[in-house]
């Protein structure tokens, strides 16, 4: 016989049924999928090409990255890692400059510079930046040759008593040395040639002025100094080589 009791308890239970069988259709499966953020490199662009005195645009896959005049750079910007087509374009006309494969991986930092491999052509350089910290009370600088007509191998060396090379910086034409480190303090730095370490431009204060000049070089930063330009007695002053340093930390 049924009790009032069990009655009552029969429709607690149905009432209840519902509710329990909604609860458990909103399982794993109905939460939001989330995506994972691609992996990224950096790159930075600089255009120091003279022979395209214009400004430049730098697309990646056909997406502009950066609109540049000549000696201005991108800054670091993140990059999807794997291959990708990378361009420079005239930025008034669209015409194309140069058209180059660029590989990113996970995590790494590179430079990419347009540079005149001949006085009316563009070409590319890309290089990876190591950013590891220096050693405890010395910073680290590298070498860049992108003078075009400039002698070559060029190094660099410190003039502050005598010239002095800075060892291991002696690089050819369109490449670049490693990173190697040095004292830091205040000094001039020359771009210098042959085992005389003669002069052919000051790197100064980092302006590309080529005079002679103390730039203070601190402990635990990163520097790059690029001779870019063109030699020629009809080229513009301005498109001269000269020797400018960029700091990469």
């Amino acid at each position: 016989m049924k009790t009032l009791a069990t009655a009552l308890r029969r429709t607690l239970v149905l009432t209840a049924l519902p509710a329990v069988l909604a609860f458990a259709g909103c399982g794993k499966d109905d939460d939001p999928v989330v995506t994972p953020a691609p992996e990224q490199g950096r790159v930075s662009a600089f255009h120091m090409a003279a022979s395209a005195n214009v400004g430049v645009k730098v697309l990646v896959d056909d997406v502009d990255k950066a609109t540049l005049t000549y000696g201005q750079n991108s800054g670091y910007q993140g990059i999807n890692t794997g291959a990708h087509t990378l361009k420079v374009n005239v930025a008034s006309s669209g015409a194309n400059a140069l058209t180059q494969a660029l590989t990113v991986e996970k995590d790494k930092s590179y430079s990419y510079f347009a540079y005149a491999n001949a006085p009316t052509t563009v070409a590319g350089l890309l290089i990876p930046d190591d950013l590891t910290a220096p050693s405890a009370g010395k910073a680290k600088i590298r070498f860049v040759h992108l003078g075009q007509g400039s002698l070559t191998p060029l190094k660099l060396s410190t003039t502050v008593a005598s010239v002095a090379d800075i060892a291991n910086t002696e690089t050819q034409f369109a490449n670049a040395s490693s990173f190697v480190e040095i004292l830091p303090g205040s000094y001039n730095i020359a771009v210098t040639s042959g085992p005389a370490s003669v002069v052919v431009t000051n790197v100064g204060d980092g302006s590309g002025s080529g005079t002679v000049a103390n730039k203070t070089y601190e402990s635990g930063k990163i520097y790059t100094v690029v001779l870019r330009g063109i030699t020629g007695a009809l080229v513009d002053p301005a498109l001269q080589p000269k020797a400018v340093l960029i700091q990469n930390n």
